[in-house]
Parts: structure tokens; sequence; C-alpha cells
């Protein structure tokens, strides 16, 4: 933990997480009482909608207790709280799953410094959450469990980071970690209707594997309020100032609700949602236009990248013939891609020089979060390779431009679907550099609902 960050009184004290650390820190109330009671909540609620696939009952009870002992309790920012790591990175005794029967069943013998970080600033990990294959898809379940949406059993939690968002809406954790490659941790947040935010390239560290989603994924933090995810990003980037939430000066948004591709159309209520985030960042004083975001070929870069995301994965593997089919056809179809030396990065090159140029007028860009209600839970799992792309791109195709680009890009909550009853959210993106930014306007918009 930096040393600058210690002192108590200096953390925002609004959501949940932030409130259980003041009082772990004030002494009111010990981390051995805020785990026990986050496990029994996990105990009762977690059949319902499989969040976790592991549940770290006794190692949690065990870390709580040693956290009692620390003699410098009344300075941690996350003093106590219990947080959930998606199953994908090292946590230290635990196999790293990855949503597959194909990983190695080897304990990892080290933490990720995502891990260590949060461990060092006082949160305690009770459990890792599920996720799909390699976290390739934009549904989650493993063949056995569904993962389903707290707001709605019915529908899928999202993916990949689904079970930390789901997680998190049904209020077994106030945050979670999740990583996004091409909107994982966007999607099921909006989808849940929860707060995610992916930061920029180099903000968090980003090892998932080497060479893991080909540099596109980033760490992030989901949360059910703004406060709460800028205090659990600024512990796993070491920057005090993410946790500040100080309101941005006035910003030129641009409100861009057409989608990367024409083939794509977008349900008018999601429309709606980023429209009234809109709405309301005008309302707090800041310049809103209606804007075409450059996004040129962006849809075919991203479409190109996402089968070769998991081949660097899958080469590591201790039991290929175990992926599932879908995951098999998808990967084949990758390391054709890569055999044909379809992806260049001058691709990406001139989708980032377009966004730049968009950027010299504009600070912030907002555009829905998801195109469409989510998809139904199911075992999308023994679906073909087909139904699953087609869903995935149907309702998700707004994310992936800011992974192309490694930007910064936040889901905000914004309501809900008036027919399907289920979360709206709008997309707030910036360029590097712009997470204050984004947290900042996030916490304005979030205040005035």
């Amino acid at each position: 933990m930096n040393p600058d960050c210690r002192a108590a009184d200096e953390y925002p004290i609004g959501g949940p997480a932030a409130a259980l650390a003041a009082r772990v820190r004030a002494g009111t109330i010990t981390p051995t009482a805020v785990v026990a009671e986050a496990l029994a909540r996990i105990s009762s609620e977690n059949r319902k909608i499989n969040a976790f696939t592991v549940v770290r009952a006794e190692q949690a009870r065990a870390e709580a207790l040693e956290l009692t002992e620390r003699p410098d309790l009344d300075e941690l920012p996350l003093a106590g709280v219990p947080v959930a790591i998606k199953h994908n990175i090292a946590v230290a005794g635990e196999p790293t799953r990855a949503g597959s029967a194909a990983t190695s069943t080897a304990a990892a013998s080290t933490d990720h410094p995502v891990v260590s970080r949060l461990r060092a600033a006082g949160a305690i990990v009770v459990g890792l959450t599920a996720m799909p294959e390699l976290g390739l898809w934009a549904s989650t379940d493993d063949g056995a469990r569904v993962t389903r949406n707290p707001r709605d059993v019915g529908r899928t939690a999202g993916g990949s980071s689904g079970g930390a968002a789901a997680a998190v809406a049904a209020g077994l954790v106030p945050i979670a970690h999740g990583n996004d490659g091409l909107g994982s941790i966007r999607v099921p947040a909006a989808v849940c209707g929860v707060f995610g935010i992916k930061p920029g390239r180099q903000v968090v560290p980003a090892e998932i594997g080497a060479d893991s989603w080909a540099g596109t994924a980033e760490n992030g933090v989901l949360a059910t309020t703004v406060s709460d995810a800028a205090l659990a990003l600024s512990v796993l980037a070491d920057r005090c100032d993410l946790a500040e939430l100080r309101p941005p000066h006035r910003l030129r948004i641009g409100l861009a609700v057409a989608p990367p591709s024409r083939l794509v159309r977008v349900d008018r209520h999601w429309t709606a949602a980023a429209r009234t985030a809109g709405a309301r960042a005008a309302a707090a004083g800041h310049q809103v236009e209606p804007v075409e975001l450059p996004y040129g070929d962006a849809a075919l870069a991203m479409l190109l990248r996402w089968p070769t995301a998991g081949l660097a994965d899958a080469e590591r593997l201790a039991h290929p013939e175990l992926l599932q089919p879908r995951t098999r056809k998808h990967l084949a179809l990758g390391a054709a891609i890569r055999r044909l030396r379809l992806i260049r990065p001058d691709q990406v090159d001139r989708v980032e020089a377009r966004l730049l140029d968009f950027f010299e007028e504009f600070d912030v860009v907002i555009t829905p979060t998801l195109a469409a209600t989510p998809p139904k839970a199911r075992q999308w799992s023994g679906r073909g390779w087909a139904a699953n792309v087609a869903s995935s791109v149907r309702y998700a195709p707004f994310t992936g431009v800011w992974n192309l680009v490694g930007w910064p890009a936040a889901s905000l909550p914004m309501g809900t679907h008036p027919e399907a009853h289920t979360p709206l959210a709008a997309q707030l993106a910036g360029p590097p550099g712009s997470e204050v930014t984004l947290l900042g306007l996030a916490a304005q918009l979030e205040g005035s609902s």
C-alpha cells in the first residue's frame, strides 16, 4: 500500500465498502463479524444465482482473525471489506480455473499483484467468481451451473465477469474484481445494474497470463456505488487520487448513440439510457452535443481479434481435450486468422488516430453500454458456436473499441427497461489518463438520479 494513502479520514465514506471499512477502523465492528455476515449471505443466496465457484469460508475467517492483529488496522482503506476475485487470476492456495475443465488443478503459489494489493489494504477474499470458459463468451455458465442475474434470474448475468457482477448485485460482497477484454466488466455491470470500470492500459497490473487476450484485457472493479469502485480502483492502481471523486470542470461531452456497425440494431430504451445520462450531464453544467463517434473499421478489428484472444491461454492448458466444443471452434478460427495474418497493428492505429482527432474536441463520450436486453440464462456452453457468437454480438457491440485502443471506460446504471424490467446503463469513455474525470462524472450522474 502506498504510504501516502494511509490517513483513514481521507477516504470517502459513501458506499457499503467504505462505510464497513470506516467502522472496522473505528473499532465499532470487527473484521471477523463482517466476514461472518458476508459468508452467511453467500451461503443463503449463492445457490440461487451461482455467482461463486469457490467460497473460501475457512480461509476468510482465518484471514479476518489475522487482520484484527495488524498494527495498522486503523489506517487500512479496505479494512475488513469482503471482496470477490474473478476466477482467472492467481489467489494463493487456489487453482486458477478460468471457467474451464481444461485448466490445471494445481494451486497457485502466490497472489496476483491485484490480490496482493487488496489484501495489503485490508480486504478479505471470501470467494472466487464464475466466468465462461477462458473468458471468451458474453454469458456465464460452466456446463454444470448457470450464473443468473439477481435482477432477473431468468436472464444471464453477462460475461465474462458475470459471477463478479452477480455477487455485487445480490449484495454478497460490496466490491468485486473483474477483468475486461472486450467489455467483460462493463457488459455484466450493465446487465446486473451495478457500476463497473475498466481502467486504461497500465493503470492496474494487467497480467492474466502471458499475452492473455493479446494485451486488450485490464483488471478493474465492479461495485454497488461509484465511490466504492473509486476506492477499490485506487487500491488496485496504488493511486490515492482515484478515490477522491472531485466534481470535474465543465466537460465537453459527445453523446454517440449509433453502434459501431450498421448491422447491429439498438433497442430504443438503451438509446434512451444514453440520452438520459447526457441530459443529467447537461443539467450538471457540462456541454453535451450529439455526435457520430468515428468507429471506422473498429467492428471488424474487434471481430478478428476475439477468436485469437484465448490462443495464448489455450496453449498452456493442462487438458485441451476437455475444452467445450464452442471454444474449440472459436480457437480454431483464431488460429486460422493468425495463420493468414489477418490481424495487423495498423488496423488499431487507424481506429486510434480517428479517436484522438475526435477527443481534440471532446473530453468524454457517452454511449449506450448495451444494444439489447441480455439473453436468457441457459447452458450456452452446450449450444453451437454460431448461436453463441450471434448472441454476444447482438447485445454487446459498444464496449470492445475501448479495449482495442486501451482507453478507460465505465458502465453506469441508468434506470430500468420499461418492458423487460431489466437494468439499463450508459457507457462513459475517455482518452488515456481520464480515469479521474470518468469517475467524477459518473459520481455526478449517479447522484442526480
